[in-house]
Parts: structure tokens; C-alpha cells; sequence
């Protein structure tokens, strides 16, 4: 990497998962890592010390799995970048890849669960069906649940497949949002083979979430996070007797089990406040807490070891991701180190309702007055952890301040806040991102004729709705796959999307096309004056590129400045090259359009 600037160092520093392993063959591995240029699927044998490549896509292919019996590794491959396709399978010593579930649709991918004879899929469908697909003793595959609302296997990429089946099979977990509320999911328990349901928790009026099977055969207690009141707690649900009991630990913040110890007394506890999380280790007959020493800073997924001993993959601003275990070691390292970023710092402000607003401010050295970036984050519902982004560090190398709220509607800060952006999109979380520049302007360091707002995917949304609503406080602005015309987007995404936007919303453009009109972005499109840089997935199903163009075009009727750039795929990029081709991209947008930043 000699020659190349620090940003693209940091950018191409290779970067791994935590990863998973067979409860039956623990000594083998799978993971995913960008260390080949594109984020692909990896294996570990333990025994051998052999590492090897799975996958082998333009695309990238970034979630895999080992079968129960650690044969083979199953994987999630796309064909576009659409984030549709299909399951396929590759001997764990090499060799072709063949599709798994014969006879499943392609579509969306809806999560997948596996336990010795069992396995279960999720898969959504441009039709705006969603469905949930087994195959139990090796019988075809077939259809045990549907529904024209969200519904999916319990778990995520962070989970892996501890939340979908209970150890010995005879259980799987599901999420839905057949009360019609997609972020306060509900929670179902169904037999494999039938589809039977055999329990059920959560109304939509607060979110249910399945995190973890006790993995003791036999054992039906599942871990579960809900929101009695306004944080997430944790309870255990033994579903074969429907014990449900609280999990009382005297931790702030949010909590959520991450992993079972393998004799299921205890489990491992993650604790989420203010963009930092910790872990504990919990004893479930009585709630006592032990906290385990880890660095400061965020801490995605940790799983357990048979030896008991707790992996976790932690990062901060200055260091970028990497696996830990409880004792300090690094039991899985890979790659060159990349170069240290400069810190986050805790940034508290005020928002126009009196509530204060958490976030993180990155400085640069020297250099003042400085440029001010606020950078919006995605989601809405996600939030900026203290983590290292290396994209953050190319503004900050360029000489900003970057500035990252977490607004209204952002997770992390319980339910209340999370949910304040439920029926008022585009002026709840916009509003306090207005208050954190105004907040900003009042430093001696900042230039208030160089101020950009920036974002990806809801966070370019929001550039968007700042520089139509709120034109005079904005130099430029950076929109990443964004929503530029919320109407046609709606018509045109993905259908996990659609449902999303209902449960944001209160419905459908045809519902609410007041509220639709008030919150898109191409109402307020001829009041745009400031350079804005476009960032667009060709084959993007969340943001698709119809509807961002649309915005593009109303921009050039009217002559008004702008740039497009568009890659190949679609929600983002895993191919290192694009990546750095992006932000080459953006750097130099900053550079023409605000005089006097630093060379990089």
C-alpha cells in the first residue's frame, strides 16, 4: 500500500466477521472477509490451520453458514446486487457449489435456520409475498408459512443461526409483522414438519425478538429481547412449558443475549448505551451479571466457544474491527494493520423540543476555521456506533469535522425515541439534524460558509429533505443511494421495504398521500440551489435508481448544480475497488465545490 493515502489504506485494510462454527465439528469455521479485494465467504479447519476461499462473485457474497455437520458451507449468492438469489452449497474441502434448497423460489433473502435433519428458509418474492420454506428428514422442500406482511426466520447475519431452531430441531422461530407494525415485530413458534403453531408473543404495539436457543438437546428455552417499557430487556421462554421469565440484570442500556454458555446456565450478554456496548456474563437462574474486560467501544456479535471462552468482534474510531476473546487474546487475526483513525468523541446537543440528542463529533488536526460535515446515517432505524469508518476518516483527512447525530428515530435510545419518527419522516429526524448544525455553527472552529451535509440511504434521504427544506444553511451536500422520490420508490423496492415504509408511514401512498407528499423529497426539489453530489446503485431494491433520478432530472430542468455518479450494483458496494472509486469520487466533488480543503 505504499504510495496510496491514508484513506485508501484504511479503506482497503482487510476486514473480517466473527465467525461461526458446527456445535458438532466446532474445529471448523466459516467467515466472511474482503481480503481479496471483494467481500467473499472463507472457511477455517482448526485442526489443519488451512483457510480457503468459498465463494468467487463479482458481486461479493457476504453471509455463509456450515451445515450441521460442518460438510459443507451454504451461502447466499446474488446475481446483480439487487440482494436477490438464491442458497447455495460447496463441499467444506473444495470443489463446486450447487444450489441448496431445490425447489425454493428465488427472492429476498428471509433469513435460514439448520439442525441435524431440519432446515428452514425465508424467502420474499416480487409479488410482495413473503414465506417460509422447511425440509425435515430429507422429504422436499415445502411451504409451511406465507403471508402478504413481513414474516421471516428469527435472526440476523449478527446472530447467525442460533435464533431460528432449537437445538434439537423440533422448534423453529419466527418473526412477522401480521399486526401490520414492522418495527414492533411479533414473535411465533411453528413445528418444522407442519407449520403448527406452538406459541405466540408480541401484539405489534412493542417489538419481540428471538435471539438465541438454549443449545442443550431437548432444552425449548429460547433468550428473548422485548421492550416492556422503553429499553430493550431480556427475557428466557422455555416454549414447551410457556415459562416465561425476566432476566432481571441491573445493566444500563439495552440489552441482548448474544450466545448460551454450552451447559445453559448462562448466557453471554450484550449492554448497548450511548454507542458503546460492553459484555456480561449472565447466570440465568439468578440474573447476577459478571462483566468481562473488553476495550471501549462497540461490539457487533460475540458467540461461545465449547471451552467456554467468549469471541466477540470489537472496533472503535481509532482501531478497526477485529476478534477478541474474554482473556485479551486475538484468537483469529488476519491481514496487514490498517492506519489509526482519529477518535469519536461524545457530542450532546439539544434539539428544538428540549431533548438532548447523542451523537459523535471526529476532528482533524490543526487547521482552523474548519469545514463541517454532518454525516446522516442510514436506516432510519440504525444508529452510529463508536466504530472505525474509514470513510469518515477520508472527510476528516480532507480537513473536516465530521459530525454524526443520532437523531430521532435512531436506535439505541429506547423505544420512545426510536419511535418519535413513526408518522413524521422527513421532518422529526431532519429537524434534529438542523438542530445539530446549529449547534455545530456555535463552535470558534467551524467555517459556517463550508458546511455539507452527507448521508447514505435514509441518511441521503435526509440530505436531500435538508437542502429542499432548509436551502440557506447548506455549502453542498452528498446524497448516497438516496430516496429522492419517495412515491415511485415506494412503488418500485423491495417488498421489506414496502412494509417498512407502511409501518413508518400508517400505510401506502394511496392510504396517506398527504403525509407521503409532505415527506418526499422531490416536493421540495426546485428549492435545491447547492452542489449535491448523486451516489446511485443501478441495481438497487431498496433505493432503486428510477426514483432517484427522478430527482436528478427535476435538478437539471432547472440547471441547477449537480453530479451523478453511478456504479453497477446496488445497495452499496462489496468490492474494494468500487468502495475506493466512491469516495475518490466524492473527495473530489468536495474539492471542486468548497475552496481550501487539504490535499489527499
Amino acid at each position: 500500500m505504499n504510495g496510496m493515502p491514508l484513506w485508501e489504506q484504511r479503506l482497503r485494510a482487510p476486514v473480517h466477521s466473527l465467525p461461526r462454527w458446527s456445535r458438532d465439528r466446532p474445529d471448523r469455521l466459516v467467515y466472511e472477509t474482503n481480503a481479496s479485494g471483494i467481500w467473499q465467504v472463507h472457511v477455517w479447519d482448526v485442526a489443519t490451520g488451512e483457510r480457503r476461499q468459498v465463494s468467487d462473485h463479482p458481486v461479493g457474497v457476504r453471509e455463509g453458514y456450515l451445515t450441521p455437520d460442518a460438510s459443507e458451507v451454504i451461502f447466499w449468492q446474488e446475481d446483480t446486487g439487487d440482494e436477490t438469489g438464491a442458497w447455495l452449497a460447496q463441499p467444506f474441502e473444495g470443489g463446486g457449489s450447487e444450489p441448496f434448497l431445490d425447489g425454493a423460489p428465488r427472492g429476498w433473502n428471509g433469513g435460514i435456520a439448520q439442525r441435524s435433519g431440519v432446515v428452514a428458509a425465508g424467502i420474499s418474492t416480487d409479488d410482495g409475498a413473503f414465506a417460509v420454506f422447511t425440509s425435515v428428514d430429507g422429504r422436499p422442500l415445502r411451504s409451511i408459512a406465507s403471508s402478504n406482511q413481513w414474516l421471516g426466520i428469527a435472526g440476523d447475519v449478527d446472530s447467525g443461526d442460533l435464533a431460528g431452531l432449537s437445538a434439537d430441531g423440533s422448534f423453529l422461530a419466527l418473526q412477522h409483522a401480521e399486526h401490520g407494525n414492522l418495527m414492533h415485530p411479533a414473535l411465533r413458534i411453528v413445528e418444522p414438519g407442519s407449520g403448527a403453531v406452538a406459541a405466540e408473543r408480541g401484539d405489534g404495539t412493542a417489538a419481540v425478538i428471538g435471539t438465541a436457543w438454549s443449545p442443550v438437546p431437548g432444552d425449548q428455552r429460547l433468550a428473548v429481547t422485548h421492550e416492556p417499557k422503553d429499553r430493550q430487556r431480556v427475557a428466557i421462554w422455555n416454549v414447551a412449558t410457556d415459562d416465561w421469565r425476566e432476566l432481571d440484570v441491573d445493566v444500563p442500556g439495552d440489552q441482548r443475549v448474544a450466545d448460551w454458555f454450552p451447559d445453559g446456565d448462562a448466557v453471554v450478554l450484550i449492554a448497548a448505551l450511548d454507542g458503546r456496548e460492553r459484555l456480561y456474563k449472565v447466570e440465568v437462574a439468578n440474573g447476577d451479571a459478571t462483566q468481562m474486560p473488553t476495550p471501549r467501544g462497540s461490539i457487533a456479535s460475540a458467540r461461545v466457544r465449547p471451552d467456554g471462552r467468549v469471541w466477540f468482534q470489537h472496533t472503535d474510531g481509532v482501531h478497526p474491527a477485529r476478534v477478541l476473546d474474554d482473556t485479551g487474546a486475538e484468537p483469529f487475526a488476519g491481514g496487514s494493520p490498517a492506519p489509526p483513525g482519529r477518535p469519536f468523541k461524545d457530542w450532546r446537543y439539544t434539539n428544538d423540543h428540549g431533548q438532548e440528542v447523542h451523537g459523535w463529533i471526529v476532528e482533524p488536526e490543526g487547521g482552523v476555521p474548519r469545514p463541517l460535515m454532518v454525516f446522516v446515517h442510514g436506516g432510519p432505524h440504525w444508529s452510529y456506533d463508536d466504530r472505525y469508518m474509514p470513510e469518515v476518516q477520508a472527510y476528516v483527512d480532507q480537513g473536516f469535522l465530521v459530525a454524526m447525530p443520532n437523531y430521532r428515530g435512531s436506535t439505541g435510545y429506547g423505544r420512545a425515541w426510536r419511535d418519535a419518527l413513526t408518522g413524521d419522516p422527513g421532518f422529526t429526524d431532519v429537524d434534529d439534524v438542523t438542530a445539530g448544525l446549529r449547534d455545530l455553527l456555535k463552535r470558534p472552529d467551524v467555517d459556517p460558509t463550508r458546511v455539507v451535509v452527507a448521508g447514505w440511504s435514509w441518511g441521503g434521504y435526509v440530505t436531500l429533505m435538508e437542502l429542499g427544506r432548509n436551502p440557506d444553511l447548506w455549502t453542498a451536500g452528498v446524497a448516497g443511494i438516496p430516496v429522492g422520490d419517495y412515491v415511485r420508490a415506494y412503488a418500485e423496492e423491495a417488498p421489506s421495504l414496502q412494509a417498512m415504509d407502511r409501518a413508518l408511514f400508517g400505510g401506502t401512498p394511496e392510504d396517506k398521500p398527504d403525509l407521503y407528499a409532505r415527506a418526499n423529497p422531490i416536493t421540495y426539489v426546485d428549492a435545491v440551489d447547492a452542489p449535491v453530489l448523486f451516489v446511485i446503485g443501478e441495481n438497487d431494491s431498496r433505493c432503486p435508481l428510477g426514483q432517484a433520478l427522478a430527482f436528478v432530472d427535476k435538478l437539471a430542468e432547472r440547471d441547477a448544480p449537480h453530479e451523478v455518479y453511478r456504479f453497477a450494483t446496488g445497495h452499496g458496494s462489496a468490492v474494494l475497488d468500487e468502495d475506493v472509486r466512491q469516495i475518490r469520487a466524492i473527495l473530489a466533488f468536495l474539492d471542486r465545490t468548497l475552496p481550501g480543503l487539504k490535499p489527499v
